[in-house]
């Protein structure tokens, strides 16, 4: 029976401790600074493998980091079970029922920011094979539908925090980029599933048997299965302790949805993600849950993953200037020239067109992940692989910056211009949020000149489409009405607590009912960044809940002095 000795034992256990703790600590100082927390992780990997300490220290690379032997693979399962992890993740952040909500605007933008960046790496890499990095014997076609993929899928996560940043992730535009992304990340995936069907990595069977049953696997994670979970969940929660339950079952569905994917030949990764779609359908799967398992996940096996890249090449030796810019620019151009372009077809205003554009070029994790693969295959050379890695991370790096200034973010205007005084409420009476959004709409009506049935539906179908409790007791239930002359908020206070399915689980007091013009969606991811950043601090959040009028609350906000 073969097993892991002392050394072995020793030596694995050294290394996942120095390698987690130093992309924790890379991983927050990039936090820090406002940059992606991939970025610091990846860069503990380049320090700690042949790049930096393998050139310095090579005796201690080689003793802490073999490439062979029992420590080397149990190093291998340790960092796969941790992408497998990660991407049932990325699948629970998926909103298959905002997708279909959203309709024209997400199909527009979602199939064109995916077939024009696709076409475009398919060209080069198909008639300019040596310019993309193409190496000999890998099959051509394959290393064509390989490029185009990873030239047009979107990271998820790395787009949803990004928004979360920007505090327009429950916006209307919000939702769309996250809609759109959403739909790249699964024709992405079923691409990258038939890559490796032709490869034949993986289980041995014909590659049309490959093709089928991951078809088929898909529409069934996509229909019955979430249908299944659906009703399966309240009874877990009823019948087992929290959060063990749920964890167990989520992780059990995971790893045997990614069990299933690896044998017909298709990546594991690629049964979890479906995993994590399915699970993340649930409306019983509550957004406390949902940040157990993320951070459980994102903390952990995700830094130990994502540092374990730095360890696969060298990337000083096999940096390429000109395969780098290529690929950058290719990458670049048809993400955002097709997202915006889709957006304008959806009818939507070219400022707001340009800024999903921006925020569908992020292609971190997605991008990276998809290249280890490539690379573990053989599909690519190490030189593509460090370029389509830079590639990600400078992607990631531009897109929120770049839609901040495209969308004028930094020149908010206060909710408070637009909070009327007969729209303040001491005392909500409403017991829950279907009730309160009738509640203001009574209100909202005579102001804004419109029907109450009219406001209460908009708002409660936006709510439905994603809830708009943003955590430590605030709640923004917005929409956009049409024929309104200037935005309109209303402000109510529910010391009891109203819930709103808030990420941290706790209930709303402090609640924002905003109603903008139809034609001026940047008004209203103002006023909720404004929002958020005015009540960040739980001193303000206390002192609001303790005015006595409508008065003192204005005074209290604008001097931002919290007693």
């Amino acid at each position: 029976m073969d097993v892991l000795d002392h050394h072995n034992v020793t030596v694995l256990l050294l290394s996942l401790g120095l390698l987690l703790a130093a992309a924790r600590l890379l991983g927050e100082l990039a936090r820090s600074v406002n940059l992606p927390a991939v970025l610091g992780e990846i860069l503990a990997g380049i320090l700690a493998g042949p790049t930096v300490l393998g050139a310095v220290a090579p005796a201690i690379h080689a003793f802490l980091f073999p490439c062979v032997g029992g420590c080397a693979l149990a190093f291998d399962g340790l960092t796969t079970l941790a992408i497998v992890l990660f991407l049932l993740v990325a699948g629970m952040e998926v909103n298959l029922s905002a997708v279909w909500r959203q309709g024209k605007t997400a199909l527009w933008v979602g199939l064109a920011g995916m077939a024009l960046p696709f076409a475009l790496g398919f060209a080069a890499a198909w008639w300019l094979p040596q310019l993309m990095g193409h190496q000999a014997g890998a099959p051509r076609l394959a290393f064509a539908l390989f490029m185009a993929t990873a030239l047009s899928i979107s990271a998820l996560p790395i787009i949803a925090k990004i928004l979360m940043d920007l505090n327009i992730y429950r916006s209307d535009l919000g939702v769309t980029v996250v809609a759109a992304a959403v739909l790249n990340d699964l024709l992405g995936w079923l691409v990258f599933a038939v890559i490796l069907g032709l490869l034949g990595a993986g289980g041995g069977l014909p590659v049309g048997y490959t093709i089928g049953l991951t078809l088929l696997f898909t529409l069934m994670m996509l229909t019955l299965f979430p249908w299944a979970i659906h009703r399966a969940l309240p009874w877990i929660q009823a019948h087992t302790s929290w959060p063990g339950g749920v964890l167990g079952f989520a992780l059990s569905l995971c790893l045997l949805a990614a069990a299933f994917t690896e044998w017909i030949g298709i990546h594991a990764i690629f049964g979890s993600f479906l995993a994590g779609v399915a699970l993340g359908h649930s409306s019983h799967l509550r957004e406390r849950t949902r940040t157990t398992i993320e951070q459980f996940v994102s903390f952990i096996f995700a830094p130990l993953f994502f540092a374990s890249i730095g360890l696969k090449v060298n990337f000083l030796d096999h940096f390429n200037p000109l395969l780098t810019l290529t690929v950058l620019v290719l990458a670049l151009c048809g993400k955002i020239l097709g997202s915006t372009l889709g957006g304008r077809g959806a009818g939507l205003p070219w400022r707001d067109a340009l800024g999903i554009g921006f925020g569908m070029s992020a292609q971190g994790t997605m991008g990276i992940i998809l290249g280890v693969l490539a690379l573990q295959y053989g599909l690519i050379s190490q030189t593509v692989f460090v370029s389509l890695v830079i590639m990600a991370l400078v992607t990631s790096l531009l897109s929120g910056p770049a839609m901040q200034a495209v969308l004028r973010l930094k020149k908010a205007r206060r909710f408070v211009d637009y909070l009327a005084p007969s729209g303040f409420v001491l005392r909500l009476k409403a017991a829950d949020r279907w009730q309160l959004i009738e509640e203001f709409a009574q209100l909202a009506a005579p102001l804004a000149g419109c029907a109450v049935t009219e406001i209460a539906a908009l708002v409660r179908q936006r709510e439905q489409v994603m809830a708009t409790g943003i955590g430590k007791g605030l709640a923004v239930p917005h929409a956009r009405l049409e024929g309104l002359a200037e935005p309109l908020v209303l402000v109510g206070l529910a010391p009891l607590g109203i819930d709103f399915d808030a990420p941290d689980d706790l209930p709303a007091m402090l609640i924002f009912f905003i109603l903008t013009p139809q034609d001026d969606s940047g008004i209203q991811l103002e006023i909720l960044a404004d929002i958020a950043g005015t009540f960040k601090s739980r001193p303000m959040r206390e002192s609001c809940l303790q005015v006595s009028s409508y008065t003192e609350f204005l005074a209290l906000v604008r001097s931002g002095q919290a007693h």
